[in-house]
C-alpha cells in the first residue's frame, strides 16, 4: 500500500501534509511513501530530506497514479482526472463552507475524509488539526499586529521616560484567541478578551488577561464540541453597541470568531473602527469567511481613518515549518487510526462506519456523499 504526499496547489499555500521526520514510522508500519518533487520546499523541507528518510520523490501524475492513499493539506478543490475509484484522500475539504466541491468529487469513487470535521473527543485530540492550525494563527496574529503597530507592546521605564504598554483586545477566546492572549502577554501588552461563552472566563484570567463581561444572555453559546454557536442578529447588534467603548480604547484588536460553514459574524463595525486612535491595528482571523470587521478584505491591507486592518486568509501558511510539523502529526495519527492489517500482516485500509471518528470525517464513499450534514448542505 502506497501513501502519496502531493505538492499543495492552492494560491499562497506553503504547508506540506507530511514532514520528513514522519516518514520512517510510516515505512516501518509497512507502507510505501511517495512525495511529489518540491512538495516540502516552501515549508523548509527539501526533496533530499524526504529521500534520506525513505520516501520516493516522484512527479505529480506518477504520485496520483500509484498512491492508494493521498495525504494533503487542502483536499479541495481537486482535479478529478487525477483521482481514481477506491483511492483514499485525506485533508482539509471545507465541506460545510463549500459542499459543492465535495459533491463534484463523489463520482470519482474516492473515499474522501475531512480533517475539519474531527470530533472533539479525547480519542481524537492528537488528530485535531483545526486546533493545531488555530494555535499557529493566534500566535502569528499578534506578531503581525506588533510589527504593524507604530508603538511597542511592553511597558518600559527608560532615561527618556516611561513607555506605557499597548492595549490589546482579543475577541473570541477559543484556541486561536487563547494563544493570542498568551503571545501578547509575553510581549508585555495589557490584554483584555471577550467571548460569548462565559465558561472561558477562567481560562482567559489564567493567562493574565482581563475578561470583558457584557450584560448579554447568549442562547446555547456553545455546541457539544465546545465551539461557539452562531447567535441571531439582534444579539450581535447589542454586542457591538456595548463593545464600542472597549474597541475604541484598544491599540490592537484581534478577532477570531468563526462559525463552521457560515459567514463570519460582524463584530467590528466601520463606526467602531473610526472611534479607534490613528495608528491602531485590527487583525481579522476570520478574513477567509468574510471577516469579523466590516472593512476587512482578505489578504489585503486596508487603512481607514488611520487604522490599519489586516485580513490574512491563511495565517498558518505564514509559519509553514511548524504548521506543517503539527499538521503532519495530526494527519498521520488519523491515518494510523484508519489502518488495519491483512492476514499477511500488511497494512490495509479499514473504514469502520460505526467508529465515531471515522463516521464524522468520512465525506464520500462508493460514488456518493455519505456524510449527513454535508449531504444536507
Amino acid at each position: 500500500m502506497r501513501v502519496g504526499i502531493p505538492k499543495e496547489t492552492s494560491p499562497g499555500e506553503t504547508r506540506v501534509a507530511v514532514i520528513p521526520a514522519a516518514i520512517p514510522p510510516l515505512v516501518k508500519s509497512g507502507l510505501e511513501v511517495a512525495v511529489e518533487a518540491g512538495a516540502g520546499t516552501a515549508a523548509g523541507f527539501p526533496d533530499d530530506t524526504y529521500r534520506s528518510q525513505g520516501a520516493a520523490v516522484v512527479s505529480r501524475p506518477e504520485l496520483f497514479r500509484s498512491s492508494d492513499i493521498v495525504l494533503q493539506v487542502r483536499a479541495t478543490p481537486a482535479d478529478p482526472s487525477l483521482l481514481r475509484t477506491g483511492q483514499t484522500v485525506i485533508g482539509f475539504a471545507d465541506p460545510l463552507g463549500n459542499p459543492q466541491a465535495v459533491r463534484q468529487l463523489a463520482p470519482t469513487g474516492i473515499n474522501l475524509f475531512s480533517m475539519e470535521l474531527m470530533p472533539r473527543i479525547t480519542r481524537a485530540q492528537s488528530m485535531d488539526a483545526l486546533s493545531s492550525m488555530a494555535t499557529i494563527a493566534g500566535y502569528k496574529a499578534v506578531l503581525l499586529a506588533a510589527t504593524t503597530l507604530p508603538r511597542m507592546f511592553p511597558m518600559l521605564m527608560t532615561a527618556a521616560g516611561t513607555i506605557s504598554p499597548a492595549r490589546v483586545f482579543i475577541m473570541g477566546a477559543g484556541v486561536a484567541g487563547l494563544q493570542a492572549i498568551s503571545t501578547a502577554r509575553r510581549l508585555g501588552a495589557k490584554v483584555e478578551a471577550y467571548d460569548v461563552r462565559p465558561a472561558v472566563k477562567e481560562q482567559v484570567q489564567s493567562l493574565g488577561a482581563r475578561f470583558v463581561e457584557l450584560p448579554l444572555e447568549a442562547a446555547d453559546a456553545e455546541d457539544k464540541g465546545g465551539y461557539a454557536k452562531a447567535q441571531d442578529e439582534s444579539f450581535y447588534r447589542r454586542q457591538r453597541e456595548m463593545m464600542m467603548k472597549v474597541v475604541a480604547a484598544s491599540d490592537v484588536v484581534i478577532t477570531t470568531a468563526l462559525i463552521p460553514g457560515k459567514r463570519a459574524p460582524i463584530l467590528v463595525t466601520t463606526e467602531m473602527v473610526e472611534a479607534m486612535a490613528p495608528g491602531s491595528v485590527i487583525v481579522d482571523l476570520a478574513a477567509e469567511r468574510g471577516g469579523n470587521c466590516e472593512l476587512t478584505k482578505a489578504d489585503e491591507i486596508v487603512v481607514h481613518h488611520g487604522v490599519t486592518i489586516l485580513g490574512p486568509s491563511n495565517p498558518p501558511a505564514l509559519v509553514p515549518y511548524h504548521a506543517s510539523q503539527m499538521y503532519s502529526k495530526n494527519i498521520t495519527t488519523f491515518l494510523a487510526h484508519l489502518l488495519g492489517k491483512t492476514g499477511a500482516g500488511q497494512p490495509s485500509l479499514a473504514i469502520n462506519p460505526d467508529d465515531e471518528i471515522t463516521k464524522e470525517t468520512l465525506l464520500t464513499r462508493g460514488g456518493a456523499v455519505v456524510h449527513e450534514r454535508v449531504g444536507a448542505a
